[in-house]
């Protein structure tokens, strides 16, 4: 066995252990429904045929692991390939260029070769231009990887997340308000997944979303007029068409946005916890 079928297998044992999967059941399940409209075609990253040798894409790191003695597996996130993991060998050896270079939530220029599952890493560059994270907005952040990590299939590039994503760090490190700042990803990601369809149709009248009813949002079908009989966050109205425009200026649009996102990301998760959003919950910044 290779040294490359090496790393896959333990670099599978290790994300295992770590509860760390490659999409929600939810997400593989329902791959194959229309995903929502993109303003940039998918780019494919994946050629069977033959090698590929990437260079200078940019990208950042979401997670790390150790392998073997001197090197790691990053799993990182690339405007143009998506999410794939990397082997950086060497890493790990005391006089390594990589060591610095490969931290999260710094902005990379990196370029790697093979076409399995991990693919070797062969150059990595800050590009810099970016303020770092800092104590609640480092675990925002945190936060933000772990999403992409459980959400996104590997090789499938989603550029407009991968620059919402920048924004969204940048954000964060201006001390933009977190509850709106995280709302707007977490809403954009779902889209991308193909997880949440158009918020302004009501999926049994087929009649635009009435801003003064309230409304239960399922998970499969879309909203629907709340119930007496719902256990699920009811929401306005006026929350789903502002969430569809982005619109989260007002408290009761970030309350009731709050709870739904709970909601669809549990049933999407079936349940798993998000360690970070848990974290966040006991400082009160979610």
């Amino acid at each position: 066995m290779d040294e490359q079928a090496v790393a896959v297998q333990e670099y599978s044992a290790v994300a295992d252990a770590a509860a760390v999967q490659t999409a929600p059941p939810a997400a593989k399940k329902t791959a194959s429904r229309p995903r929502a409209p993109k303003a940039a075609p998918r780019v494919a990253s994946k050629s069977p045929a033959k090698d590929l040798r990437i260079l200078e894409q940019p990208g950042f790191v979401l997670h790390s692991w150790p392998y073997k003695e001197t090197s790691l597996i990053i799993d990182v996130l690339t405007r143009d390939h998506g999410r794939i993991a990397l082997v950086a060998k060497g890493a790990k050896r005391p006089h390594s260029q990589l060591r610095s270079v490969l931290q999260t939530f710094q902005p990379l220029q990196l370029g790697w070769t093979g076409k399995g599952e991990i693919r070797t890493l062969t150059t990595a560059d800050w590009v810099g231009g970016m303020l770092p994270l800092e104590k609640s907005a480092l675990l925002c952040g945190f936060y933000l990887n772990e999403l992409l990590v459980k959400f996104l299939m590997r090789d499938e590039a989603h550029p407009d997340l991968f620059d919402l994503y920048v924004s969204t760090l940048n954000q964060l490190a201006h001390d933009e308000p977190a509850t709106i700042v995280l709302r707007r990803f977490e809403f954009a990601l779902l889209r991308e997944s193909g997880l949440l369809g158009d918020l302004t149709r009501c999926t049994q009248q087929r009649e635009r979303v009435q801003a003064e009813q309230f409304y239960v949002l399922d998970p499969e079908r879309g909203p629907r007029p709340a119930m007496p009989a719902d256990s699920v966050p009811r929401v306005s109205g006026k929350t789903l068409l502002a969430m569809q425009c982005g619109d989260y200026t007002e408290q009761s649009t970030q309350l009731q946005s709050k709870l739904l996102m709970r909601f669809l990301l549990a049933h999407h998760l079936h349940g798993a916890a998000l360690n970070t959003r848990q974290i966040l919950i006991d400082l009160q910044n979610l």
